[in-house]
């Protein structure tokens, strides 16, 4: 079993991580911490194989505890980063402090298991080698999984709508629908009606957003897209 310790300041959370680990065959959840003086002392009492680190933690970010693993005897310990925080400078961060991969939240079960599924590969791949071979360092070093998107579909558009579909989706103005229609999509963001529609019902196939239908009086109802805001 590989065992995983999960770190969040939210108790619901850290809650919610656990279960998804633990529905993940050959995963475990070695431990659960809410502060990055508790990560710290966890793995050092532990020594889980993964940590699935969350960036804001009362105490310290995410990246002083993952420096603080790396010079302080946690070398052995894997880090995918679980957190909100989207800015450049923290990405880098964490990429620099050797992390193996870094999800944004809201996300689905399917994206965490994806992750950790390719760490158990790269486990077994890499288990009992002496030496390694360059289709063995590509497996490790290579694109990770979740990287390719359904044909048709391209990052730049994706990150596009997506943008839209949160502004919409957390506006407080009262003249303003927390929800979009495909239409409405299509118009603020000078794609095609069929192409929003495309990249909508991507989101909410990946569990990132969701649907509601609004009736009218004739004819089928409309279908209104609103982002899954959680934390």
């Amino acid at each position: 079993m590989i065992r995983v310790l999960v770190v969040d300041d939210d108790f619901m959370v850290a809650k919610v991580h656990s279960g998804y680990v633990t529905r993940t065959p050959g995963f475990e959840v070695a431990g659960v911490a809410h502060t990055g003086a508790d990560a710290l002392r966890a793995v050092s009492e532990l020594r889980p194989d993964l940590l699935l680190l969350d960036i804001y933690l009362p105490d310290m970010d995410g990246v002083s505890v993952l420096r603080a693993l790396r010079s302080d005897g946690g070398a052995d310990t894997d880090v995918i980063v679980i957190s909100a925080a989207t800015d450049v400078e923290t990405v880098r961060a964490a990429m620099r402090g050797g992390v193996l991969h870094y999800l944004i939240k809201p996300f689905t079960y399917a994206a965490l298991h994806d992750q950790l599924r390719h760490f158990a590969l790269l486990q077994a791949r890499l288990s009992g080698l002496s030496r390694a071979g360059q289709s063995d360092v590509d497996q490790v070093f290579g694109a990770r999984p979740g990287s390719t998107l359904p044909k048709g579909l391209t990052a730049e558009t994706l990150r596009i709508v997506a943008a839209e579909l949160r502004s919409t989706s957390r506006s407080t103005s009262r003249s303003t629908s927390p929800d979009l229609s495909a239409a409405e999509c299509a118009a603020r963001t000078s794609l095609s009606r069929v192409s929003a529609r495309r990249y909508l019902e991507h989101f909410v196939a990946t569990g990132q957003a969701d649907v509601r239908l609004r009736y009218g009086g004739t004819g089928r109802p409309e279908r209104r897209y609103y982002w899954l805001d959680h934390r």
